[in-house]
């Protein structure tokens, strides 16, 4: 009876838990319907209405789908977002949109990467052309938010606020020292001297190699920082170098005295002064509407051309199977590549590239339907903040490649990591192994023992072979020899402008600019955009990713600052296969 009652008691709990769960999924589902329909909903621009750009938020490859960005470990709790294109649209229309008098642009801590900051910047120097004012303010400007203010007719700071201007700065984190105590060690494959990746779990300090090449891509985009700048403000280079070097604005007055900023305001004064731009007397209220509302609102160019131009969004880390919004799957992108290629309404493909790389497989796997496709149709390559290692291999086959002068790109090198946990095992646990194989090799990437001499002679082939195919396409694609892309290979990083003056690239030139080669090099005089792949829809995902979503959620929580550790540590741990992958994580800060 008591057994009984046991199981009676735990089949009870379970329905009552079951029932707690479906009713919360029936609650997130109603508000993911409520927020999608007042997602979809148009907004009416007045006339006199100032474009509120609140540029603090996340700027993404793609605007994603809303329904759960605001609800905490279900979605990604990360609140707006806004990709990067739509916000550009948004700008082109707003520029000869008679209701939108001006822009009020306000930033403290953007969430882009550098060559994304760029197009942005660019769109706003286009916008005032139309003669159209942009007043930028702000409590606190870092370093990214005024290469974007910057560009303002007015720029004003808080009384009491601040204005980071420092100049840049790279630090690795080394893990070598941390994985002797615990007994680990990373036997490391790999080709090219550059290839440093692999540099923080077998050294303490980084290799001259890796030194040269850091200072020459922190050099390259601190010079094209401090170029938008000095254009904008009509400071010199070397004024505002020495602004930083000596650590020159350590005020808001410092911001004042040196031109950085045109004067010290509360916010009731700038809100004073667009009122006046606007045409808008002091007591009545503004007339504005959010950048992410207005884009909202656009809608489709040439929407009813027959000829199409496919953007194929490949986006984060490079693996294998369907990947995410956030992550390149071999098959996922593969797929998108080979819809457009056989689509006849499809005259042309921009491969966007967002990417440090991932599994040199998936890379392939991409690569060559690239390469088909390039054979039936101009194929043109937009590389973002970073397209390298798989990044830039995805890419390389494009008949042509448009970067941003702070671009990173290259990396054209292949490594892997095969841990040995012996020491931490045995000598720390006390677990010992034992058993019986059909061959020498039959346990070759065994991680409880260390890699003997033939077995590490099998792996170095066969990432000898990877990175041999690696300079093959490359040089195919880029009409080289491979002596010369070994030459400027070996993992070696470049920034945009470096990477031209070599080859790797064609031009520097915006997303937009490598949409209208495409369309220029098919002979299209008029053209619709369409977006590949398919976005997941957020039910989905929320019911496959889940999990992975309180993790995530609860990793961040308690990390904090060191999540990006943390998750360092995961990949070089679980990554499956050949890496090309580049040597960094790139952190705006």
């Amino acid at each position: 009876m008591k057994e009984f009652f046991k199981y009676v008691f735990a089949t009870v709990v379970g329905i009552i838990i079951s029932t707690v769960l479906i009713v919360i999924l029936f609650f997130v589902i109603i508000v993911a319907a409520v927020s999608a329909i007042d997602d979809d909903k148009k907004v009416d621009v007045a006339s006199n209405t100032v474009l509120y750009l609140n540029l603090d938020q996340s700027i993404k490859e793609r605007t994603p789908n809303k329904r759960f960005d605001n609800l905490p470990i279900i979605g990604s709790g990360g609140g707006k977002s806004i990709g990067f294109y739509d916000l550009i649209l948004a700008l082109k229309r707003a520029k000869t949109d008679d209701n939108i008098d001006c822009i009020y642009l306000n930033v403290s801590s953007p969430d882009a990467g550098k060559a994304t900051l760029k197009e942005i910047r660019d769109a706003l120097i286009d916008f005032k052309k139309s003669r159209k004012k942009i007043l930028a303010y702000s409590e606190v400007y870092t370093q990214e938010a005024y290469y974007l203010a910057s560009v303002a007719d007015k720029v004003y700071l808080n009384p009491q606020g601040a204005l980071e201007f420092k100049g840049f700065s790279s630090q690795l984190t080394f893990f070598k020292g941390a994985m002797e105590k615990i007994g680990v060690e990373a036997q490391i494959i790999r080709v090219g001297n550059y290839k440093s990746a692999v540099e923080p779990f077998i050294n303490e300090k980084m290799s001259d190699y890796n030194r040269q090449q850091v200072t020459a891509y922190v050099g390259g985009l601190y010079n094209t920082f401090l170029e938008g700048i000095a254009d904008s403000r009509k400071i010199s280079k070397d004024s505002l170098f020495m602004f930083a070097n000596e650590y020159k604005i350590q005020s808001p007055q410092d911001a004042v005295t040196h031109k950085m900023v045109d004067g010290l305001k509360y916010k009731d004064e700038v809100l004073d002064e667009l009122k006046k731009w606007s045409g808008k007397g002091k007591k009545e209220n503004l007339t504005t509407v959010t950048i992410n509302e207005y884009a909202a609102n656009q809608e489709p160019e040439n929407s009813d051309s027959k000829n199409r131009i496919a953007v194929i969004f490949a986006n984060g880390d490079i693996t294998g199977g369907e990947g995410t919004d956030e992550s390149i799957g071999s098959e996922r992108i593969s797929r998108a590549i080979r819809k457009a290629r056989m689509d006849d309404k499809v005259k042309a493909i921009v491969l966007r590239v967002n990417s440090g790389g991932g599994s040199a497989l998936a890379s392939d796997v991409i690569w060559r339907e690239i390469v088909l496709s390039r054979k039936v149709k101009p194929v043109i390559a937009s590389f973002g903040d970073v397209a390298a290692s798989g990044g830039y291999y995805i890419g390389c086959a494009a008949d042509s490649i448009f970067v941003q002068p702070n671009t990173i790109t290259g990396s054209i090198g292949v490594f892997g990591i095969i841990p040995n946990f012996q020491n931490l095992l045995t000598n720390k646990l006390g677990l010992t192994f034992d058993g019986v194989k059909t061959g020498q090799y039959a346990d070759i990437m065994s991680v409880n023992r260390p890699l003997t001499a033939g077995e590490r002679l099998i792996i170095q082939t066969d990432v000898n072979h990877v990175y041999d195919s690696f300079i093959t396409r490359v040089a195919d694609g880029r009409k080289k020899s491979k002596a010369y892309i070994d030459s400027i290979g070996g993992g070696h990083v470049w920034i945009g402008t470096d990477a031209v003056k070599i080859g790797l690239a064609d031009r520097i030139g915006s997303f937009n600019d490598a949409i209208v080669a495409a369309g220029k090099k098919a002979k299209l005089s008029d053209y619709k955009l369409v977006e590949y792949p398919q976005k997941i829809d957020p039910i989905k995902s929320l019911l496959e990713d889940a999990t992975d979503n309180v993790r995530v959620y609860y990793a961040k929580k308690e990390f904090g600052e060191n999540f990006l550790l943390y998750q360092q540590m995961k990949k070089a741990i679980t990554n499956a296969g050949i890496q090309a992958r580049m040597p960094f994580e790139i952190k705006t800060q």
